[in-house]
C-alpha cells in the first residue's frame, strides 16, 4: 500500500482519526439502544446482513475477487471467531452491561492480541507489554470485584470479555494466512459471522420480527453502514497517511467516546470500582502501545512487511 506523504489539508488525518474514534465509540451504544426493542442475536445478524451486502459490492467495485483457498479458509476463521461467536457474547453481554464498561472490556483487544500473536510465534513479547497486560489485567479483576461486591450477576461481564478475548484470537487467525484485500476478507467474515449469529438466535428461539420504527431501524442502519463501511474507509485512508503507531491510539480513545456517550445519551453510571477498573484498564492499554512506539522507534530490518489491519 502506497503512502501519499501529502494530504489534502494537513488536519485530514486528524479529521479521519477523530471520526474513526467517535464511530466505534459510539457503536457500543447503538448496539444498546437497539438491544432495548430488538432481541440482541437478531439484531446482530440482521446488521451482518446488510454488512456482507454492502462489503461484497465495495470489493466488486474495487475490483477485488472473494478470497479462496487458504485466503478463505483464513478470511472463515476470522469471520467465525469475530463476527460470529464475539458478536453473540458482546451483543448478549449488552443487555445489562452498560455501553460504556463493554468498550472498556474491548480496549484490552491490542495486549490480548499481542498475547495470542506470542503463543502463535509471530511476534515477540516486550518487559512493556507485559506490564501493560498485567496492569490491564489488575483493572478487569476490580470491575468484576464491585460487580460481585454489589450482588450482580457477573455472567455479562464474562460474555463481553469472551467476546474480546475471541476478537483478539480472530486477529491471529487471520495473520497466519496469507495476505489478502482486507475488502474481501470483511465480505467474507461477515457472512461467516451472519450464518453464527443467526443459527444462536434460532436456537435461542429468539422472536424473528423485522424491526419496526426509527429506534428499531436505526442502529441496524447505522451499525452496519458507518461501523462497517465508513470508519472502516477512514481507517484505510489513515494508514495511508500517519504510522500505525500513532493509529493504535484509536483504541485509547474509543472508550473514552463510549464512557461519554453511554452517560450523556442513555443516562449510564458506572461505580467507583469501575470506574477505577476501567482507569487500570486504559492505563495498561498505553503501556502496551507505548511498548510499540518504542519497538517502531528502532531501526527497521532490511526487509518490513506490512501488518494486516
Amino acid at each position: 500500500m502506497t503512502s501519499d506523504p501529502q494530504p489534502a489539508h494537513p488536519l485530514a488525518p486528524y479529521a479521519a482519526f477523530a471520526g474513526c474514534a467517535t464511530i466505534w465509540g459510539s457503536t457500543f451504544l447503538f448496539i444498546s439502544i437497539g438491544n432495548d426493542t430488538v432481541p440482541p442475536l437478531w439484531a446482530a445478524t440482521l446488521r451482518l446482513a446488510l454488512a456482507s451486502l454492502l462489503l461484497v459490492a465495495l470489493t466488486r467495485l474495487a475490483g477485488q475477487s472473494l478470497p479462496r483457498g487458504a485466503a478463505l479458509r483464513a478470511a472463515a476463521g476470522f469471520g467465525f471467531l469475530n463476527f460470529g461467536l464475539s458478536f453473540c457474547f458482546l451483543y448478549w453481554g449488552e443487555k445489562t452491561v452498560p455501553s460504556g464498561l463493554a468498550a472498556v472490556l474491548y480496549g484490552t483487544i491490542p495486549l490480548s492480541t499481542a498475547l495470542f500473536a506470542r503463543a502463535a510465534g509471530l511476534e515477540r513479547l516486550r518487559a512493556l507489554k507485559i506490564a501493560g497486560a498485567l496492569v490491564a489485567l489488575l483493572g478487569i479483576g476490580v470491575i468484576f470485584s464491585g460487580q460481585l461486591t454489589a450482588r450482580v450477576s457477573a455472567l455479562p461481564l464474562v460474555a463481553l470479555f469472551t467476546a474480546a478475548t475471541l476478537a483478539s484470537a480472530s486477529g491471529v487467525v487471520l495473520k497466519r494466512g496469507p495476505r489478502q484485500h482486507p475488502l474481501g476478507a470483511n465480505a467474507v467474515g461477515a457472512m461467516v459471522g451472519f450464518v453464527v449469529c443467526a443459527t444462536a438466535s434460532f436456537i435461542t428461539g429468539e422472536p424473528h420480527v423485522m424491526p419496526a420504527g426509527p429506534r428499531a431501524v436505526l442502529p441496524i442502519l447505522y451499525l452496519a453502514l458507518a461501523g462497517s463501511v465508513v470508519a472502516f474507509g477512514l481507517y484505510m485512508w489513515l494508514v495511508n497517511h500517519w504510522d500505525v503507531t500513532r493509529i493504535s491510539f484509536i483504541a485509547v480513545v474509543v472508550p473514552v467516546v463510549a464512557v461519554l456517550l453511554g452517560t450523556a445519551v442513555h443516562h449510564e453510571r458506572l461505580t467507583a470500582g469501575h470506574r477505577a477498573g476501567s482507569l487500570l484498564v486504559l492505563a495498561g492499554l498505553v503501556l502496551g502501545i507505548l511498548s510499540d512506539r518504542r519497538r517502531a522507534a528502532a531501526p527497521a530490518p532490511a526487509v518490513a512487511h506490512a501488518r494486516e489491519a
